[in-house]
């Protein structure tokens, strides 16, 4: 469990609100926090050459700690009057515009900072003290308002006008407690002591900055536990408890990635306290530890899957959260029988009555949501509802003799750049964003319910995303052998999603579990793929053009059309 009162980097803040809390603006200015936030941003001005700043800074002695005792007296005191009370300070008071050019810039730096609370729950699980935990947070968002109204508008030498209420305070805040499911003598002892997430609670719109931003390469297996020798400080951790399809996942992540433990909250569905007292997880992944690099592993003894990144900038992307959870997911699932999609999943009820399961594959860049989501808008009101069962990675398995299609996640991370111009506009009050200055740049949004991503639809079409062909047919298979050379083939001309770059393969386009199980996905494929031709199932192929110049929008919205007639016959 945490310890420190608060954890600090370059670029985030943790408050331990159990250790410490501050009321008052008094509190927060004679805060430990406060001094060492000043003094990262006295470095940052320096670092980067603010000459007019850092000449005001260096009018006094030790200006690191010499400016928080001048703001001090600036909350508490008259302007005038703390000539006559400090004197020290007489040649920085003259300079009334640069001070509060001081103050404006430090206020800045703190709210670009990724900042999160913890608050370590005393009794699980309880309605009151979720409630206690949205109200300290509320309060502590006012109280570093009021702490920077108080000194900028003496310094301004004005009242404000115009009052803004920044999320001034943190930009997400989670409650843990302790999950103790592993035995004494058990080799997962060592994830005991880790807190364990209860709640989570977001300000949006939530924006972070990684290192990367896009992923490389595929897992490899490995033939011995990685975590045999591992020794971790649970301080240094905390763990998301969530399900990962149908499977109990426990993700340990070290607090540098707070952002990504952060966001995995808007992409698979949180398990309760109730859902994870004392049961063992299907699947495990400790990201952030050690050195070597990422790899997954088969526990066979106590049937868990195990997965493991390491404590490096060259996995600071989500991207390298998410793909490992669903590799060890999909691993799980070949060895049930069930035969993981690399694609999106959608059930449209329509207004002719008629209800339709469309499933598109492909690799990463393909046009998968975005010919969905082009869909979504040229039907209009002739859609009566449209759930997306999976928008990224699904399964499918027969159950009562049909091919049903089963989601993993509850939300989407979808690429910016190949959305509508007003899409992130739409969905900034849920969503999450990533590196949105940059190519690839990324949101998480929440898309469907648990429920409903279990629910299992019987699947009514199933095509391939070709995204560099130029054209803008359907192509439908009669033949159960060409349509599987397609599909296993899975060719796509990379987007830059990846390190990829030009027309590339990846088999059955995912190499998330399929790829490393080769052997077992075909014996699979060639069971699916027949019972999908011997019940018509529609088998084909759409030209997305997403990797085309010029039809990175066009080419999803013309399909959309095809595809559209094709749902209403």
């Amino acid at each position: 469990m945490l310890k420190k009162s608060f954890y600090q980097t370059e670029k985030m803040v943790v408050l331990n609100f159990t250790q410490v809390y501050c009321k008052s603006a008094t509190e927060v200015l004679n805060s430990e926090c406060f001094k060492m936030v000043f003094g990262s941003f006295v470095d940052h001005l320096v670092k980067h050459n603010k000459v007019d700043l850092v000449d005001l800074l260096n009018l006094v002695k030790r200006p690191k700690l010499a400016f928080i005792e001048l703001f001090k007296l600036i909350h508490t005191f008259k302007y005038e009057e703390i000539v006559k009370i400090a004197p020290q300070f007489k040649e920085v008071l003259k300079r009334r515009e640069l001070l509060y050019q001081l103050t404006e810039d430090f206020y800045d730096y703190w709210r670009k900072l990724e900042r999160y609370s913890v608050i370590v729950a005393k009794k699980v699980d309880t309605g009151l003290q979720k409630s206690v935990f949205r109200q300290y947070n509320e309060e502590f968002t006012n109280t570093i308002l009021k702490t920077y109204r108080s000194v900028s508008e003496k310094v301004y030498n004005h009242q404000f006008s115009v009052y803004r209420q920044l999320p001034a305070g943190v930009n997400a805040s989670i409650l843990i407690s302790r999950l103790d499911w592993a035995s004494p003598d058990s080799l997962y002892k060592i994830f005991n002591n880790v807190g364990a997430i209860e709640s989570v609670l977001i300000r949006p719109p939530f924006i972070s900055y990684s290192a990367k931003n896009k992923r490389t390469g595929v897992y490899k297996e490995v033939f011995e536990n990685p975590l045999k020798n591992v020794q971790i400080k649970a301080e240094d951790y905390l763990c998301y408890p969530c399900k990962v399809g149908s499977a109990l996942t426990y993700v340990y992540f070290n607090k540098q990635f707070m952002a990504h433990g952060i966001t995995i909250s808007n992409l698979f569905e949180f398990a309760s306290s109730e859902e994870v007292e004392n049961r063992k997880p299907d699947l495990i992944y400790l990201f952030g530890y050690g050195k070597d690099e990422s790899a997954f592993y088969y526990d066979e003894k106590e049937n868990i899957y195990v997965g493991i990144a390491p404590l490096d900038a060259s996995v600071d992307y989500f991207g390298y959260m998410k793909k490992m959870l669903l590799t060890l997911y999909n691993v799980k699932m070949i060895k049930e029988g069930g035969l993981p999609i690399h694609g999106a999943c959608v059930h449209f009820k329509l207004k002719n009555k008629k209800e339709k399961t469309v499933v598109i594959i492909g690799d990463s860049g393909a046009g998968k949501s975005e010919t969905l989501a082009a869909l979504s808008e040229c039907a209009g009101d002739n859609i009566i509802s449209m759930h997306t069962i999976f928008d990224d990675m699904g399964t499918f398995k027969i159950n009562d003799n049909k091919v049903m299609a089963y989601g993993t996640e509850i939300g989407a991370f979808v690429r910016l750049d190949d959305m509508s111009s007003d899409y992130a506009y739409r969905e900034m009050d849920r969503a999450i964003f990533m590196n949105p200055d940059k190519i690839n740049a990324r949101l998480v949004i929440p898309v469907s319910t648990y429920l409903q991503i279990m629910h299992g639809y019987k699947i009514d079409m199933v095509l391939y995303a070709n995204n560099y062909d130029d054209s803008d047919e359907i192509k439908f298979f009669t033949d159960k052998e060409e349509a599987l050379n397609c599909f296993i083939r899975g060719a796509r001309k990379a987007k830059g999603t990846t390190g990829e770059i030009g027309l590339v393969e990846s088999f059955f386009a995912n190499p998330f579990g399929p790829v490393q199980k080769e052997a077992e996905t075909r014996v699979l494929l060639d069971k699916y793929f027949s019972k999908l031709f011997k019940d018509n199932i529609k088998v084909g192929e759409i030209y997305t053009r997403l990797a085309v110049d010029g039809y990175e929008h066009e080419g999803p919205e013309a399909v959309s059309k095809k595809l559209f007639k094709l749902l209403m016959e």
